[in-house]
């Protein structure tokens, strides 16, 4: 496929690479890709799992060595086969889960390697003094950074990790999904940051799955699909719907067949669970919730609302300390996980990386393992079963690629998050509680687990459904439990669900 050309512009890029190519065993990654980036601009990098975004960047910060193409930085061409390099290059990188040590002060995290001595000692005190005026200076942040950095948010250990990045003479900022974990307040704290310091003349390479934030914060976008370069745009003048059919290569009419709201459908009559005053001191209030069969029933709020806790409180993850959980209308015990999957509750957890897959498994050994784990290891599935199995889930849910024993940790999230739904689907749930499904994917993927979500109640499964994105949550749930500050507040259904009475319910008003 040949992309479209590059914008014209008459500032010199301080990065360009052209020609990238990256192979895998059976696997073409990247595909003649062209990328450029500015001085004083925020670029994001665009496209869905699978398109060659992760790939692009670790080849752009020396974990994966290039197969073919040129890299050239300031006017000089370079070669990158490590991390090093690139930091020698001036290329730092901040990744999604913050890469520090939480146990070490803030100002060892900022200086660690780089530390200042005397005659081989640490010079504790200007260490301290330089990372406060560093924080101050660079990401107006005044803290204390002789703490240990668990003492602080994940927002404020994002900017540590920016502090730490900027401190080493970086020329190019590479975010890679920095907003994931950060609600709307620290989102715009670190856009501040980011603004401050393009300014400042650093490049910054913003990687994420918002599209508002893309248009709120980016300057260049450049897109990419299937590991082959499909055009660079100014931000300004790329319409969002066109982004978003560059970025799937097809019309929007996955998401045009979804209904609007889901609430407009039957009602749910029959009570399949009721939770009564189910809760968790420190962790959230006492909380009342009902789901009919085949009912969607979405629970909204801020990060930091209780989302996570309640779906954790139903799967027995986390031990409940008051109230109870009726199945049927009669009281369960349900203690342990294991006990929730008697009962039929299964849970797709936001932490797909280290609550859900098996890294180092096949797509085939993750999707049987909760069948296998509930018949109990001494009834072993057969391996022509398995790969039965595997073949019927791949092929129902469109895993890609299409191949039972590939490795797990080589495909996209979305594939991923698609084999953890086979996993549970596999086990016939009652109640499937699907936490974040969509965080990290991209929009066809999106679409496609919505579609799957709205199929499955009306087989008649019930789903708790817990997203940061509003209007998935109108797009797909019968009923909506709002949360704020870790208790319910407010229910609503049918023509009251509008993202208008949610927004107000969760900001209080």
């Amino acid at each position: 496929m040949e992309g479209e050309k590059w914008s014209v512009n008459v500032k010199q890029p301080i990065l360009q690479m052209t020609g990238i190519h990256k192979q895998f065993p059976g696997v073409k990654a990247l595909s003649g890709v062209n990328f450029q980036m500015f001085p004083g601009e925020v670029h994001a990098l665009m496209g869905e799992n699978g398109a060659g975004k992760s790939t692009l960047i670790k080849v752009l910060t020396g974990v994966y060595s290039i197969d073919d193409g040129q890299v050239v930085m300031d006017r000089q061409s370079i070669k990158i086969n490590s991390p090093e390099d690139a930091q020698s290059a001036g290329i730092s990188t901040v990744y999604q889960e913050v890469n520090l040590c939480p146990n070490l002060s803030v100002a060892e995290n900022i200086y660690i390697g780089r530390e200042p001595r005397r005659f081989g000692r640490i010079l504790w005190k200007q260490m301290n003094q330089d990372a406060q005026l560093l924080l101050k200076k660079r990401m107006n942040l005044e803290i204390d950074v002789t703490l240990p950095l668990n003492a602080y948010s994940v927002a404020v250990q994002q900017l540590i990790a920016i502090a730490r990045a900027v401190s080493v003479s970086a020329k190019v900022l590479i975010l890679d999904e920095p907003t994931s974990s950060l609600d709307r307040g620290e989102v715009m704290q670190l856009f501040a940051v980011m603004t401050r310091l393009k300014n400042e003349g650093m490049a910054i390479l913003f990687v994420t799955h918002f599209l508002d934030q893309v248009y709120e914060i980016s300057d260049r976008i450049t897109i990419l699909r299937n590991g082959e370069f499909v055009g660079e745009y100014m931000a300004k003048e790329l319409p969002r719907i066109d982004l978003v059919s560059k970025m799937i290569g097809k019309e929007l009419h996955l998401l045009e067949e979804l209904p609007k709201v889901a609430g407009d459908r039957q009602t749910h009559k029959d009570l399949l669970l009721e939770a009564v005053s189910l809760g968790k001191k420190g962790s959230i209030e006492p909380v009342d919730l009902q789901i009919g069969k085949g009912e969607i029933v979405g629970l909204a709020g801020l990060l930091g609302s209780g989302r996570t806790e309640l779906a954790r409180l139903f799967f027995a993850a986390d031990r409940a300390d008051s109230g109870e959980i009726k199945v049927g209308g009669v009281k369960a015990q349900i203690h342990s996980p294991r006990q929730a999957i008697d009962q039929g509750i299964a849970f797709c957890s936001e932490n797909r990386k280290t609550e859900g897959i098996i890294d180092d498994l096949t797509v085939r050994e993750n999707i049987i393992l909760a069948l296998q784990a509930s018949q109990g290891w001494f009834k072993t599935i057969s391996r022509k079963r398995q790969d039965e199995i595997a073949d019927e889930y791949i092929k129902a849910l469109n895993i890609n690629p299409p191949n039972p024993e590939h490795l797990i940790k080589n495909l996209s999230g979305g594939n991923q998050q698609k084999v953890l739904l086979a996993r549970w689907l596999l086990t016939e749930p009652k109640l499937l509680i699907l936490d974040e499904p969509t965080r990290g994917i991209d929009i066809g993927a999106k679409a496609e687990i919505q579609k799957l979500v709205l199929s499955l109640s009306q087989k008649g499964m019930s789903v708790l459904f817990i997203s940061s994105e509003l209007e998935e949550v109108l797009r797909v749930c019968d009923r909506i439990a709002v949360l704020r500050d870790r208790k319910k507040v407010k229910e609503m259904s049918g023509d009251e669900m509008s993202q208008k009475n949610v927004m107000q319910a969760i900001a209080g008003g």
